[in-house]
């Protein structure tokens, strides 16, 4: 079959009424959490996994996985959406990849131009959506079939590229992302050994013996850690709204945001792809190229819709990118796609090399749900600019029991014990302190789900190598990975040392 017939397949199932309705729902909440500021589309994904397990409880594995990965991922695209308009509005980010959106979008909303702003940024968001679907429809089979000669060696090795990428890029301070990655490996390997069946670190508590459910960590380090923030730092600031008169973006408007959208939805995608990147970096790439194009660069931070409309068209690009990895590769490249992995792996659907092959009812109608969720999106944002203004306005004090609720009932419905609402609770308020301290948590996430594979893979390695470790450095694609890793890794330490030097030159 050719990837065309594998498409009409995939919008077979996406285009089924229930999966229609999942996109729609996805969409929709993603906008919100993009809105909302501090959900981010980390929280929103991990908080709806139980919600739609319950939702697909009565059908089969393949269909139950198809609608509920459909409906996850629309959160996940639809927050990137919403994350522009508290940017432009409140000059609060909704998530970190809408930070460079406030630094010309707000200016903009300050001279009455929001309308514009945010019909640009939704505009600019589904072309890089389309661009990145298209490139993830090209790339997914080729990828799919060179990641089929991967064996164990390589496995581990790419598993490690993508942990220290997330390390490298994730947070102010590396040894702080390294700290956390580490952290996630030893949360990682608690429960029963799967190859000798010794228990680790059980303290001989039978609960344990399955190790801890990714869920609930994820769902309480971000979702109840920020409940934690807002409660115990008595968070309660609301900026002022900024009035939304014309909608519609003018035809001058238009023509200039047009090769900045082209633009970023390109640089957003290929920075997508590449594991633990991201969409942050991607917005503040695209942000720095638009600015070195410009024949006015000094329009840039006073209000000029180049600044919103290169950057929204990258981040939304990047989510769109980061599928690629983790769907052909099994590599997850941030924090949300981790989730979306475990997602996956919670119906016995592991993705990789194979998942094309042996779930293409899943693997196609999830990419052609995409396309259809897009357009959900655009005829979705552009008439609700007003509303979601509105939105913004919600009281903490109704929201946060809100997700408190929708938390502890997500887990216990997945877990069924009360050991998972003390854990919740815990992670929670280690996530408020962790966060304070700067912190990140995506490595923490990412290591959690990637530790047993990562595990596995160099037992079985080193199982045919009989125990020689040189077989990580002799398979030459695994050396490539990890001399990628290592140079992930060591270069920013460099320019660290570099820039450091270069002050205390400059002070002296």
């Amino acid at each position: 079959m050719s990837t065309l017939d594998f498409l009409f397949n995939g919008f077979a199932v996406a285009f089924q009424w229930q999966n229609i309705l999942f996109a729609f729902v996805g969409v929709l909440i993603g906008t919100a959490v993009g809105v909302l500021p501090g959900i981010g589309p980390m929280s929103g994904v991990a908080l709806l996994i139980p919600v739609t397990s319950t939702l697909t409880s009565g059908m089969p594995t393949e269909a139950a996985a198809a609608s509920s990965i459909i409906l996850l991922a629309g959160v996940y695209y639809g927050a990137m959406y919403g994350g522009s308009t508290t940017s432009i509005l409140l000059n609060t980010p909704g998530e970190s990849s809408s930070v460079v959106t406030t630094l010309d979008g707000y200016q903009m909303a300050k001279q009455g131009r929001a309308g514009a702003a945010l019909s640009i940024a939704a505009i600019g968001s589904f072309v890089a959506g389309i661009v990145s679907l298209i490139g993830l429809v090209l790339l997914a089979k080729p990828l799919s079939k060179v990641a089929l000669n991967f064996g164990p060696a390589e496995y581990f090795s790419l598993m490690l590229l993508g942990l220290c990428a997330v390390s490298g890029l994730a947070g102010k301070s590396m040894t702080k992302a390294l700290i956390m990655t580490i952290f996630g490996l030893l949360l990682a390997t608690i429960g029963i050994d799967a190859v000798s069946g010794i228990a680790r670190f059980t303290y001989d508590l039978p609960i344990l013996y399955s190790g801890l459910e990714f869920l609930t960590i994820a769902v309480g380090l971000f979702a109840l850690g920020e409940v934690f923030k807002t409660i115990l730092e008595r968070d309660k600031e609301d900026g002022a709204i900024a009035k939304i008169e014309r909608i519609l973006p003018t035809k001058q408007d238009l023509k200039d945001s047009a090769v900045p959208i082209v633009r970023g939805s390109f640089l957003g995608f290929f920075i997508g792809v590449l594991p633990g990147a991201g969409a942050t970096l991607a917005s503040f790439f695209s942000y720095m190229a638009e600015k070195k194009f410009s024949k006015h660069p000094e329009k840039f931070g006073t209000g000029a819709i180049e600044g919103v409309a290169g950057p929204e068209s990258a981040n939304n690009a990047a989510s769109g990118g980061a599928m690629i990895p983790l769907l052909t590769l099994g590599i997850p490249g941030s924090g949300t796609t981790a989730i979306l992995m475990g997602a996956l792996i919670m119906y016995n659907i592991q993705p990789g090399p194979l998942f094309f092959e042996d779930h293409p009812e899943v693997a196609w109608g999830l990419i052609a749900s995409m396309f259809i969720g897009n357009l959900m999106l655009l005829v979705l944002n552009m008439p609700l600019v007003k509303v979601f203004a509105k939105i913004i306005q919600t009281p903490k004090k109704y929201l946060l029991p809100i997700i408190v609720a929708i938390s502890f009932f997500g887990v216990y419905a997945v877990q069924y014990t009360t050991f998972d609402l003390y854990l919740l609770l815990a992670c929670g308020f280690l996530g408020y302190l962790l966060a304070k301290n700067d912190y990140p948590l995506a490595p923490l996430v990412l290591a959690l789900v990637l530790g047993p594979m990562i595990e596995n893979n160099m037992r079985r390695a080193l199982t045919i190598s009989n125990g020689e470790f040189s077989i990580f450095v002799t398979k030459p694609l695994s050396l490539v990975f990890i001399i990628a890793a290592i140079a992930w890794i060591v270069i920013p330490l460099l320019l660290k040392l570099k820039g450091r030097n270069v002050l205390v030159n400059d002070e002296e």
